[in-house]
């Protein structure tokens, strides 16, 4: 008899997971076109011919030889090696597995930290929507895995007084190598550490204090964590990074869209708002007491989410034990009405529709042909571009791939083209500021633009410029005549970097 309960509990719960997962995979929708995916690809090509990481830029004209610091190498590794096994689809694989892991470790998170099955999943559920900013082969993948490991760790010391806390220093130093993420990993764990320093209740917030032992393991933890992230090949510089993100990189802050504030007008807006909602309802109506920890963390969340859109997969994480708590009203589960043959039937549904759907190499290379110039290399590779491009920021890192004999304007390895000016100018040109200036000073030949972008009208519109490839994603643009510094009676200083 104990056997049996235990059996139906398990497949209720198999059950609602094997939901989570087709509905992760459903809305992930077999997309393989990050821009970013391709110079990491290219990178992780690099590191294994050469035995060594790169330090300079190789893949432009306007940076070439500039210092570059690799910050995701560790997890550029595990794409190409998912690459070099099968292709599109081994790519496809990984970033599914990671997406998969980490909201179904979300669902397991929100049930440990609140004991509620049915709240968990339908937050789970929820957390997929406000995910999908981030979904893709990504290398900050990675660094939600271990946030997920982080927060669970932490959770289960929090609760018992016992975890592996040993884990939390060789976490951080593949944080470190992965992404540079790992500093969101540092704020957690300050809040939580922090939190359990005070002992007292306030309203529906309520604090309980570290033992002696628990606050000694912690401090030696967190100072081995920190000493864990100068294992890398930059050494200090990398650990710097996140600080020379936040002092340096305004452009890329100021214009790349996952970096803006979330915008309410538009549907992933109002996902947003309905969370905003079930906070403020739940904070105000709701019965369940707040941790310190859990207010700390909920601010946390909801500043860096609605601040820039991207952290709203960190919301997701952050924020799903309490809002399960906040669905306490739920009717709790029930062994004696459980139905596990309808509990196999959803598990094998699920499964089957995943497994029918599985998209293949010709269909994921489709997909990206919709939204990278894949056609246009064909043309490419076989008439070349003898002479410098200017190229769409976010193809650069697929002609990189693609193309390497092929060397670009710009890519979206933001960090790099905006210390040297590259950033602005790119914008300058495309936003039709000073596009003449931009396309004469880089001695621009070619100009390789999506069909619709401003920049292929004004062109198409002036005499010295002419079309010479179109379709329906890339129109190629070829100047017809020489540029202004190949007719100018002074030459033009090759500076690094710089034309």
């Amino acid at each position: 008899m104990l056997r049996e309960k235990m059996r139906n509990v398990f497949t209720f719960h198999l059950a609602l997971a094997s939901i989570v997962a087709l509905w992760v995979y459903l809305v992930a929708n077999r997309d393989v076109g990050d821009p970013d995916i391709w110079w990491h690809l290219r990178n992780a090509e690099y590191l294994f011919k050469n035995l060594r990481l790169p330090q300079v830029d190789m893949y432009s004209y306007t940076a070439l030889g500039h210092p570059w610091i690799n910050h995701q190498w560790l997890a550029e590794v595990a794409y190409y090696l998912a690459w070099r096994a099968a292709g599109l689809v081994g790519i496809y694989v990984l970033f599914l597995l990671l997406l998969e892991s980490i909201l179904l470790g979300t669902f397991y998170l929100a049930y440990k930290g609140s004991g509620n099955l049915k709240g968990s999943f339908l937050v789970s559920c929820f957390a997929v929507l406000l995910a999908a900013v981030s979904f893709g082969p990504r290398t900050l993948l990675f660094g939600y895995l271990y946030l997920l490991i982080l927060l669970l760790i932490l959770q289960r010391f929090r609760s018992t007084g016992q975890g592996p806390l040993w884990i939390l220093p060789p976490l951080f130093c593949l944080w470190i190598n992965s992404h540079g993420s790992w500093m969101s990993g540092m704020m957690v764990f300050g809040i939580i550490a922090a939190a359990g320093l005070l002992e007292g209740s306030w309203g529906r917030v309520e604090a309980v204090r570290w033992s002696p032992r628990q606050l000694r393991q912690l401090l030696m933890a967190g100072a081995a964590s920190v000493a864990a992230l100068f294992v890398n090949p930059y050494g200090y510089r990398l650990v710097l990074y996140p600080f020379d993100f936040i002092l340096r990189q305004k452009l890329n802050v100021g214009h790349v869209e996952e970096w803006a504030s979330v915008n309410f007008h538009e549907p992933r807006g109002k996902i947003v708002l309905i969370l905003l909602a079930a906070l403020l309802l739940g904070a105000v109506l709701g019965r369940c007491r707040w941790r310190l920890e859990e207010l700390g963390l909920a601010l946390l969340a909801v500043y860096f989410g609605l601040t820039h859109m991207r952290f709203l997969f960190q919301a997701a994480i952050l924020l799903a034990p309490l809002l399960a708590r906040m669905l306490d009203f739920l009717p709790p589960y029930r062994r004696e009405i459980d139905k596990p043959l309808l509990n196999s039937v959803v598990f094998g549904g699920a499964l089957l529709i995943m497994t029918f759907r599985f998209p293949t190499e010709a269909q994921l290379a489709a997909t990206a042909a919709q939204r990278f110039p894949v056609d246009a290399m064909t043309y490419v590779k076989a008439h070349g571009l003898p002479g410098r491009i200017f190229n769409l920021y976010m193809w650069g890192g697929y002609l990189t791939w693609r193309c390497p004999e092929v060397k670009t304007f710009i890519d979206s390895r933001a960090d790099i083209f905006e210390y040297i000016g590259v950033f602005q100018d790119y914008l300058d040109a495309v936003g039709l500021k000073d596009s003449y200036r931009v396309l004469d000073r880089y001695q621009i030949r070619y100009v390789l633009m999506p069909p619709k972008d401003p920049l292929v009208y004004l062109l198409k519109h002036n005499p010295g410029w002419k079309v010479v490839y179109s379709d329906n994603v890339t129109t190629i643009l070829e100047r017809a005549g020489p540029t202004r510094a190949e007719t100018s009676a002074s030459p033009v200083a090759a500076t690094p970097g710089r034309p």
